[in-house]
């Protein structure tokens, strides 16, 4: 008897072995075997070995600057749970295609959901181990990839509205997924809850109050009338913190100044750093050197413009890239900056000592040209040498005659290349008002008090969306994103400049508005979404009839 019980148990041991793809970790630590498929919230750091059941934490106070981290305990390592969703991969196949499903309920209701990044956490800690710590928030500005998603969930996808003053539950759930022909998703392999409760922030009545406007030699002031509560109500999540780094926001509606705020520290005569809203002005700028003659058309081809045979990985599909594919990225250009691996990534850029140089040196992929679109920063910093080596005074003093001074603008900032030329492919700086000068200058169809400044096909060039059916995005133009936004069952078209932290230049074409948001968000994942809300959610709602 004692014979067949343990040919039973050895039968079962090696059955559930053969389960695994690899061996993972032993599970020797107390906390995690009394609290196997758990998760665990902590209000303080405190490493596996020195991790008591005592530190294990059911209730807290919500505070944004101290610790809130979690503690996954899993009887399993996520590449055998992935194994069970397709035992036809291999473990490194399996972490190339799939990782954890995080779910954040907040008082019984699914607020988000994610995905994490393939890239997410290192192979080896997901081949063997069974527990892994994330600092959600951290009193020492930890980084993880946690931060990061718990800055989605919170900031970007609803956290700050589930989670406001008063009691709450949040529990999370994690399952593995696995993204081959279509997404699999398995059983939860741990999850927790704690109940948390969001203290009172005092907001002053000053910070809400709707800023009155002071009278701008530049612009009327409309009065119109508008949906102050909205607007007041914006003011208070931005002054709570549930809108963030934002820094200016200015609406233009009929040509005339309706609203203008500023926040954290911020005045009308600022200058804001808006990174790559300024790619559109090198769109616009084309636009006056085609119209005054100093580049033929957009068609023109590099070869017009430069000896291509004398840079690095040269092919004669370099010579037919057109300013039209810079303007449009989708030049063909081995560059993406959304792929870290790419050679054209504006990262690899910066530390060079000629980045015209490192463009033209690029090899080319086999894209056709016109056709598919990469965000591609180096490209724009090439149209901005091709105007400033095509006009006789040079692109710096072109500008200031042709847009700036036209307009009105006299306090701005170029960044600039390691030439000392303005850097076309953003980083300009100037003040919202101006901002929204540029931006009301598309609505006027190129004039500006009575003066023309661009071609009014020119504009229709710049605003038509060339690229259609894209799933991550709405279209683009002439360094112009096209972006729908909706409101209750209306959409409102819109082309826009867009720059990291969340920057706006919006340009309505439908409804006679421009909004400019300016923000400080950078590299910040809830920077677009918030600003997508604040629109949305507010600004239209409170403008429009």
């Amino acid at each position: 008897m004692k014979t067949i019980l343990l040919f039973i148990l050895i039968f079962i041991s090696g059955f559930s072995f053969s389960q695994n793809i690899v061996e993972p970790e032993r599970i020797d630590h107390s906390v995690q075997k009394n609290h196997l498929n758990k998760i665990v919230f902590l209000d303080k750091v405190t490493p596996l070995e020195n991790l008591k059941e005592t530190d294990l934490a059911e209730t807290m106070v919500f505070q944004e600057d101290k610790d809130f981290d979690i503690r996954v305990f899993m009887d399993n390592s996520l590449v055998n749970y992935l194994h069970q969703l397709d035992s036809s991969l291999s473990a490194d196949d399996l972490l190339k295609k799939g990782n954890y499903q995080f779910s954040f309920i907040v008082d019984g209701k699914l607020i988000y959901t994610e995905n994490l990044n393939s890239g997410a956490g290192t192979a080896d800690s997901k081949k063997f181990k069974t527990t892994f710590r994330i600092p959600f928030l951290s009193s020492k500005n930890e980084d993880s990839w946690g931060k990061y998603m718990w800055m989605r969930f919170y900031l970007a996808h609803g956290g700050t509205d589930a989670m406001n003053e008063g009691n709450h539950t949040i529990k999370i759930e994690i399952r593995p997924y696995l993204k081959t022909s279509s997404v699999k998703v398995g059983n939860i392999i741990a999850a927790g809850e704690i109940h948390l409760t969001v203290p009172h922030k005092t907001i002053s009545e000053k910070q809400i109050a709707v800023q009155k406007i002071q009278p701008d030699r530049d612009w009327k002031v409309s009065d119109e009338q508008f949906d102050k509560e909205k607007i007041k109500a914006l003011n208070q999540k931005i002054a709570e913190t549930r809108f963030r780094d934002i820094t200016g926001i200015v609406v233009i509606k009929n040509g005339k100044l309706l609203v203008e705020e500023y926040f954290n520290g911020y005045k009308r005569d600022s200058l804001h750093d808006t990174r790559s809203v300024g790619k559109s002005f090198s769109s616009a700028l084309m636009g006056i050197a085609i119209r005054d003659g100093y580049i033929k058309n957009e068609n023109q081809s590099l070869k017009e413009f430069y000896d291509v045979k004398k840079f690095s990985n040269y092919s004669f599909k370099k010579d037919s890239v057109t300013i039209k594919s810079l303007l449009t990225m989708s030049s063909g250009f081995d560059g993406n900056d959304q792929d870290e691996d790419s050679p054209g990534n504006e990262e690899n850029m910066y530390p060079t000592e000629n980045w015209v140089k490192f463009v033209l040196d690029l090899p080319m992929t086999e894209n056709k040209i016109g056709k598919i679109w990469n965000y591609f920063t180096a490209g724009v910093v090439l149209t901005g040498d091709i105007l400033d080596i095509s006009i006789p005074e040079g692109l710096q003093n072109y500008a200031n005659k042709k847009l700036f001074q036209p307009l009105g603008i006299t306090n701005y900032k170029w960044q600039l290349t390691p030439q000392q030329k303005p850097s076309l492919a953003g980083g300009l700086r100037m003040n919202a008002l101006d901002f929204a000068k540029f931006g009301q200058l598309y609505k006027n169809n190129g004039t500006w008090n009575g003066k023309r400044i661009l071609d009014k096909n020119w504009i229709k060039k710049s605003f038509t969306n060339y690229f259609t059916g894209y799933k991550d995005f709405e279209g683009y133009g002439y360094l112009f994103w096209r972006k729908v936004y909706k409101v209750g069952n209306k959409s409102f078209e819109s082309y826009q400049s867009s720059g990291n932290g969340g920057n706006k230049i919006i340009v309505f074409k439908e409804i006679p508005v421009v909004i400019v948001v300016t923000a400080k968000a950078y590299n910040k994942p809830y920077a677009h979404v918030q600003v997508e809300k604040i629109v949305e959610e507010y600004v239209l709602p409170a403008i429009i009839e």
